[in-house]
């Protein structure tokens, strides 16, 4: 056994350590649009040293400001700066404010009387989701108390998309009721609107709508409850001789049973739209193709004058004031600086996309070639890693619509022509099925052979894997009888 023993060792080691301005850049590089936005406001609460500017040139102005002055936080500068003690003192509050506010802005410190009073219906209206639906229908239904009680609990554990996945029992217990009384609730919200509404399963849900349709015993209702399994496989010859009757009538039943919502809740889903704003706008001009970053609603920086003439008097600073203050420029400055880098990265990035997709850009999806991160990267001088944090979460927007960044990025497959993008080659299936006859679809061998006529040689497993990525149901389920 090795005894324990204390020493010490030099070693020589190599390591990679990221500075915190380095840290910020790249979290700034991989933000969205909408969430830079926010960062951005938040450090305008924050940090004395950052206003916001309405003039373009002012910012470029700043920006170049910025870059040039690499010692700004040193002694020397500070103590070269020109500032007479007599205007330091003659500073007054009046004139701070008028400082502050001759760019436009309302600070809203005063409120200048003049403001259109907002509409009282933007505090109180508020669509109601599903709970509040159901309550409401709940207190205008003559039911007993005690059931009113348990069906509110029963309404409480309805999921969003309208389906109740609780047992009784365990509504019984949280209810503190018999299953009985739970049995009578259950049934009386499934009364309610929507129809279809506090089912446990996709077939029950069905049989409520068809009940509210006063279909409950007809043979679509029949249909539902004995033949789900072959209506999701489309066995309608099979169901067809199990009911003595021809395929018309049971294609008639599965019309109406296609035409139900197996979501009942869907127009009651609380969660909101999230809208994609694009990063970049490539728009074609007379010129060629001109590359503009969005910077709507993205506020504008500058380093506040004030406080930057504020910190050039030491003499009129505490220790602990004047380490505040150089703390705050550093990192105003910083930020900017990582603001700028952020921007011409994205801007070069999406110029080297358009440079290797000038076709997608001049004729569409079908015209879209295979790209990798790794050839941007050596366009650019970058690095792979940077350049898949530059296209995460950014969007573009041209003729042909708002594409992600990483859209433009496939795998290479191979044709008579050359090489072709998987992206394009998805696009191509998508259009074959679209034009093909519903009653007679086509298979994956009969794509692969539309494709190869198009130059493109494929395999009938990677068709299969692409329709499968593009949510197409195979050719039995595509299938239609009418």
């Amino acid at each position: 056994m090795t005894p324990l023993e204390n020493r010490l060792d030099l070693r020589l080691t190599q390591k990679l350590v990221l500075t915190p301005q380095l840290q910020q850049a790249i979290k700034l590089l991989q933000m969205p649009q909408l969430e830079l936005a926010q960062t951005l406001t938040q450090e305008l609460t924050e940090n004395p040293f950052l206003e916001e500017t309405l003039d373009e040139h002012d910012e470029e102005e700043v920006i170049q400001e910025v870059r040039d002055e690499e010692p700004a936080l040193t002694d020397d500068y500070y103590d070269t700066a020109e500032l007479t003690e007599e205007g330091f003192r003659q500073f007054s509050v009046d004139d701070y404010f008028e400082e502050r506010s001759s760019d436009g802005r309302d600070l809203g410190y005063f409120n200048p009387g003049t403001e259109d009073k907002p509409s009282y219906e933007l505090f109180y209206s508020k669509t109601p989701d599903l709970y509040d639906h159901l309550l409401w229908q709940l207190r205008l239904c003559p039911a007993r108390d005690e059931v009113r009680i348990v069906a509110e609990v029963v309404i409480g554990n309805i999921e969003d998309d309208g389906y109740l996945r609780m047992s009784d029992e365990d509504l019984a217990r949280d209810a503190g009721s018999p299953v009985a009384l739970v049995h009578e609730a259950v049934a009386l919200v499934q009364g309610f609107d929507p129809p279809g509404i506090c089912a446990r399963t996709l077939q029950e849900c069905l049989l409520l709508q068809l009940k509210v349709l006063s279909l409950g015993d007809s043979l679509v209702a029949q249909i539902v409850a004995g033949n789900m399994d072959d209506i999701q496989k489309r066995r309608f010859q099979q169901i067809a001789r199990q009911y003595n009757l021809p395929v018309e009538d049971i294609m008639a039943a599965v019309r109406v049973i296609e035409a139900l919502d197996p979501r009942p809740a869907a127009n009651y889903a609380s969660s909101e739209t999230t809208y994609v704003v694009p990063d970049v706008f490539i728009a074609r001009t007379d010129d060629g193709y001109q590359i503009m970053l969005n910077d709507e609603g993205m506020p504008r920086l500058r380093l506040s004058s004030m406080y930057r003439n504020l910190l050039k008097r030491k003499d009129q600073l505490t220790k602990e004031e004047k380490g505040f203050l150089r703390e705050k420029l550093r990192l105003a400055t910083e930020l900017i600086k990582s603001l700028d880098q952020r921007n011409r990265t994205i801007y070069k990035v999406a110029d080297s996309i358009l440079k290797f997709q000038m076709e997608f850009f001049e004729g569409g999806r079908q015209d879209l070639r295979p790209l990798t991160l790794k050839d941007v990267a050596v366009d650019v001088g970058m690095h792979e890693s940077t350049i898949s944090r530059v296209t995460s979460n950014k969007y573009l927007a041209c003729d042909h619509g708002v594409f992600s960044f990483r859209f433009f990025f496939s795998s290479a497959l191979q044709s008579d022509a050359g090489e072709v993008s998987s992206t394009s080659v998805k696009d191509s299936i998508r259009r074959i099925v679209e034009q093909e006859e519903p009653k007679k679809p086509f298979s994956d061998k009969m794509i692969a052979d539309k494709l190869r006529e198009q130059n493109v040689i494929i395999a009938r497993r990677t068709v299969a894997k692409y329709r499968e990525e593009l949510r197409i149901p195979p050719q039995n389920m595509r299938k239609r009888y009418d």
